[in-house]
This record gives structure tokens, C-alpha cells and sequence, in this order.
């Protein structure tokens, strides 16, 4: 499954500059385990999770439901970077 794709679909409306976003996946601790790390600028990743977590559980429910077609469990984790700051 696509999950870099569906995960694109879901977020670029709500963030800044959805090309600066970074989404990894990767396999789990096991084979049916999913991690996908998303990583974007701090005011991105602050949008990407929403007030009190609302943003980041609905798509965490989104992703999740995909991964049951192939009874797999995917994670979803927040990672934020910022521009490195060029010394004067």
C-alpha cells in the first residue's frame, strides 16, 4: 500500500509548504507493525497534530483503517525540524 501517497492526500491542505514534508515509512518491530515518521517544519507539525491531538488521532484513524486491508498496524509519529540558522 501506498502509504507515503495516501498520507500526502490527507495533509497538503493543512500545512504550509507540503513539499518540506518528509514521510518515512518503514516496517515495524514486526512484519504486520507499520511506523510511519512524518517530519516537518515546527508550525507544520504543530497543525499536522491539532489542538489537544484532534488533527494527528484522526489521521492516525485514517492510516490506521488502510492498514487493516492487509491486516497490518500502523503508527504514526510527529517529528518537527527547523531551518538551521546561519551564524553572522
Amino acid at each position: 500500500m501506498d502509504y507515503e501517497n495516501i498520507i500526502h492526500r490527507l495533509i497538503d491542505s493543512i500545512v504550509e509548504d507540503p513539499k518540506s514534508v518528509l514521510i518515512r515509512v518503514s516496517e515495524g518491530t514486526t512484519s504486520k507493525d507499520v511506523l510511519i515518521i512524518i517530519a516537518a517544519e515546527k508550525n507544520d507539525t504543530a497543525r499536522l497534530i491539532g489542538h489537544k491531538g484532534l488533527i494527528a488521532n484522526a489521521l492516525r484513524e485514517v492510516v490506521g483503517i488502510a492498514g487493516k486491508s492487509e491486516n497490518k498496524h500502523v503508527h504514526l509519529k510527529f517529528e518537527s525540524f527547523e531551518e538551521e540558522k546561519m551564524g553572522a
